[in-house]
């Protein structure tokens, strides 16, 4: 027995709402990928940030024995020890140390005036290396890699 629900309507698909959530989609698209986009070529701005002294300076004989010394000056320059390198020089050194021994201590000195990106990239060269004992120094107006 067939029941008679009174005149047959065609189903209709609801295209507002279909509208509405394939805007919403589309403005949240655009929205997400907009903070991704990078300026290619040009250099990134650097985060002014005023690092703070150290209320204990660095002692020498509390430190770990022989750390590696690696300076950075305001200009991004690199310096092993007092010795002025390139990054691939430091990378080929880094490598070596971290070879000879995975756990040797590295100090980065750098001036209150180094761009962070500047010690950032020095931080992920001895990452890579499997040199994680990292310390920070900082003095203002100091030459890099000169212990006090």
């Amino acid at each position: 027995m067939r029941i008679d629900l009174g005149d047959d309507e065609q189903s209709e698909i609801g295209l507002i709402a279909l509208i509405d959530c394939i805007f919403f989609l589309l403005m949240f698209f655009m929205v997400a990928t907009s903070f991704q986009s990078k300026a290619e070529g040009k250099p990134q701005k650097a985060i002014a940030v005023t690092l703070p002294d150290a209320a204990v300076s660095f002692d020498a004989k509390t430190a770990a024995p022989d750390p590696v010394v690696i300076g950075v000056d305001v200009r991004g320059n690199v310096y092993w020890g007092r010795e002025r390198v390139t990054t691939v020089v430091l990378h080929q050194r880094l490598h070596a140390a971290a070879q000879q021994d995975p756990n040797r201590p590295v100090r980065i000195d750098g001036d209150t005036r180094v761009q962070y990106q500047d010690v950032v990239h020095l931080l992920d060269l001895c990452q890579f290396e499997g040199l994680t004992h990292v310390a920070l120094h900082t003095r203002a107006g100091a030459e890099p890699g000169r212990r006090e």
